[in-house]
């Protein structure tokens, strides 16, 4: 038991935990925006062109109500509203993804000029190609 949470000391501390809380936080932030984003931006000008229909009102209704009964149906309007969020943050989160993609693989490149290779890399680099050459010149002399 002790064992077990030594191991989650290890984990909390080295950050993973604090990444994983700060990433939870700023994606339920994001949400909330998306969703005012969908309704309050989204869904009123979808709603003129719909002739004034608002699509979370919509739904396909399986039994009417009477009085000694509720309706019962299937808010379809409502789904499509969560779809345009949903295909809203895919595309933001694909956008950033591809954002810092595109950072990393230009600090990768090794033709980039703008990002300097670091002197020890740089020296195992020439170490690796005088070892080369020598056993290319003892490999001739068999």
């Amino acid at each position: 038991m002790r064992k077990f949470f030594q191991e989650f000391k290890n984990f909390a501390i080295k950050g993973n935990l604090i990444d994983i809380a700060i990433g939870v936080i700023i994606g339920t932030a994001f949400n909330n925006v998306v969703n005012v984003l969908v309704k309050k931006v989204i869904m009123p000008p979808l709603s003129l062109l719909t002739e004034d229909v608002n699509l979370h009102d919509k739904v396909y209704v399986l039994r009417a109500a009477t009085e000694s009964s509720e309706q019962i149906a299937i808010g379809y309007g409502e789904l499509i509203e969560v779809l345009i969020d949903f295909f809203i943050v895919a595309l933001t989160i694909f956008v950033v993804i591809k954002f810092f993609n595109k950072f990393k693989d230009k600090a990768e490149d090794p033709k980039n000029k703008e990002v300097e290779t670091p002197k020890n890399i740089a020296l195992l680099s020439n170490i690796e190609k005088l070892l080369e050459e020598q056993n290319k010149i003892l490999k001739n002399q068999k």
